[in-house]
């Protein structure tokens, strides 16, 4: 694997271990760089740090998150995952066929993600009893064509870690299903249980 020369500094909300940028916290963790984590306030005070970031050239929208990387100003956590993927030389695919099918189960997830953020705060029956089941539904689909635990096997990708982002934030917000399909008991068991994030999952609960 090629780490970076250089540590990287993420910017995102103080929101404790929801949203984009969480994820891309487990990735950095998992793959053993170490990083500066930057957290803003969710508050009032958040409009006027966006306005900063815009103005100093770190995000062109003022949204979050960002990664600055190798001189690199990174953002959009989906992209930013994949950029990761290739430069360190493991978490994507190793075939062009390999890649689009990680890229297809990102896709899924993207659309989870957009009903995900309009149901905080005000989760509908819809979302909590059609959407959510059927998403889990449709991931146990893709997880099952392999023996697992992971969508490629035994080997992790980027695409995992938003899976996992996934589980856990419905069960944060109250709208994870009773039971799982079983090939996404057995990825979640295995995630949780990787050497470099468990003991951050751990810490998540200190």
């Amino acid at each position: 694997m090629q780490l970076p020369s250089t540590k990287p500094t993420l910017h995102y909300l103080d929101i404790g271990s929801l949203g984009r940028g969480e994820v891309i916290r487990l990735f950095l963790k998992d793959a053993g760089v170490e990083f500066n984590d930057v957290r803003y306030p969710y508050d009032d005070t958040w409009p006027a740090a966006s306005a900063v970031l815009k103005e100093k050239g770190l995000s062109v929208t003022g949204h979050v998150p960002v990664l600055e990387y190798e001189g690199k100003i990174l953002t959009q956590h989906l992209a930013i995952l994949r950029y990761l993927a290739r430069e360190l030389g493991e978490y994507d695919g190793n075939t062009s066929l390999e890649k689009y099918f990680l890229d297809a189960v990102a896709d899924v997830y993207n659309d989870w993600r957009i009903q995900w953020v309009n149901n905080l705060g005000n989760v509908t029956d819809k979302f909590r009893n059609e959407v959510v089941p059927d998403y889990y539904n449709v991931l146990a689909r893709f997880y099952a064509q392999q023996e697992g635990p992971y969508l490629l096997g035994e080997r992790i990708t980027y695409t995992d870690f938003v899976v996992y982002q996934s589980i856990d934030n419905d069960s944060q917000i109250g709208t994870l299903p009773a039971s799982l399909p079983e090939p996404l008991v057995k990825f979640k068991a295995a995630f949780e249980a990787r050497p470099r994030v468990a003991p951050y999952l751990e810490s998540r609960r200190g």
